[in-house]
């Protein structure tokens, strides 16, 4: 796989596959703004590296689930009005996507400037890997470049279709960065090797955890999906989340860990409450087991320490997921612990890598994105590249 630096792009129009699925809001004169720059930021090395080496560039991504049809709502207007400000000079977004008059603006650009077409998803043709869409975005590129990792698991027209279709392409600087990180934590992690999982399911997140069972040395689950795994082993979790049908395959796992004799963390305590929407209520269990009509939506105190201390040794530490409804800050504290555990380990040598939406803002609202290695911007990307499966977006560039 070539990476963009290794091209000649002088004169030539470059179509950069970007992921700007950023999260908006109403600004104060009530036009959407971009609340969390940090996708647009990590694509600025390649875009700029682009009009500085005097590429003609196009900028492509979708937001949202515009299924197919025209939304204003959901236009790339904000992160393209954000890219501007941030690569200092004009891109102009155009209202469409494909067609004549956007190879025409495309053909008039001149080597260094810039310009970016409409949310690729405005077209139902895109998530169809529609052939016929896909040939069309192909005739705005001389070279092609994929550098939305977050959507590298996505076989659709601007990731995979029209790849083949254009002479030159290559992967961008954000594209190789992940590749290279995830790439070597499965291929030689420092140890020890800790996993540290969380969020509501176990069934999201089966395929991860088959392969990480099979080679990390500590593996810490928390947030909801913590509670099918205690209902497995004959623990009593109240009204707390729990997925039935998932409590054999959590037992086989659990099997696994002791029979590989890796550390597999469950919490010992939990913060509970009767109802989510009454923080007030809130109490901490003395031990593992949550009565009768309450719910966990925490771990707790004596979790808290475990899980930090088992944190703080790794060499490798991958993060995925909250320890409890974190964005109520009654219910913060334990995903708190883990990112101050996971910022520890970086200071103290480690290579550490949190990854996923949920995580990347509690990292965020923890306050310590600085002191992580890695921040990966592929929720759904870097779980299926780590249970080892084949990313379309990557593979029609290695094709």
């Amino acid at each position: 796989m070539k990476t963009v630096d290794q091209l000649d792009l002088h004169g030539k129009r470059v179509f950069v596959r970007v992921d700007f699925n950023t999260p908006l809001a109403e600004g104060p004169d009530g036009t959407l703004v971009v609340t969390d720059d940090t996708r647009v930021r990590e694509a600025l090395p390649t875009l700029r590296y682009v009009v500085e080496h005097g590429g003609r560039l196009v900028v492509a991504s979708h937001l949202g689930r515009p299924k197919g049809k025209r939304n204003p709502k959901l236009s790339v207007a904000p992160p393209v009005r954000r890219l501007a400000e941030l690569l200092g000079q004009p891109v102009p977004l155009l209202d469409g996507i494909t067609g004549p008059e956007v190879e025409a603006r495309v053909n008039a650009l001149e080597p260094g400037e810039a310009l970016a077409i409409e949310n690729v998803r405005f077209d139902p043709g895109e998530e169809k890997n529609d052939p016929t869409f896909a040939s069309a975005l192909a005739r705005l590129a001389d070279v092609y470049v994929n550098d939305a990792f977050g959507a590298a698991h996505r076989s659709h027209a601007s990731t995979a279709g029209m790849v083949p279709l254009v002479k030159e392409r290559a992967a961008g600087f954000l594209m190789k960065k992940e590749l290279d990180y995830l790439g070597r934590v499965l291929a030689e992690p420092q140890r020890p090797f800790v996993a540290v999982l969380g969020g509501a399911k176990v069934s999201d997140k089966i395929g991860v955890l088959e392969r990480l069972v099979q080679i990390v040395d500590a593996l810490i689950v928390g947030g909801a999906m913590a509670y099918t795994f205690l209902k497995a082993e004959g623990v009593r979790v109240g009204a707390s989340l729990v997925e039935d049908g998932h409590l054999d395959q959590a037992r086989r796992f659990l099997d696994t860990a002791r029979q590989r004799g890796i550390t597999f963390l469950l919490p010992e305590d939990h913060v509970i409450v009767q109802a989510v929407d009454q923080p007030a209520g809130a109490r901490a269990t003395e031990g593992a087991e949550i009565p009768d009509g309450w719910i966990g939506v925490d771990i707790g105190p004596k979790t808290r320490e475990r899980f930090a201390r088992e944190i703080r040794r790794g060499k490798t530490v991958m993060w995925n997921g909250p320890m409890g409804i974190f964005e109520t800050d009654a219910y913060a504290r334990g995903t708190q612990a883990v990112a101050d555990a996971v910022a520890e380990a970086t200071k103290s040598g480690g290579t550490t890598i949190v990854g996923g939406g949920d995580s990347v803002a509690a990292a965020r609202k923890a306050g310590v994105i600085p002191h992580i290695t890695h921040v990966s911007t592929g929720g759904g990307a870097s779980l299926e590249y780590l249970e080892g499966k084949v990313l379309p977006g990557v593979a029609a560039l290695e094709g």
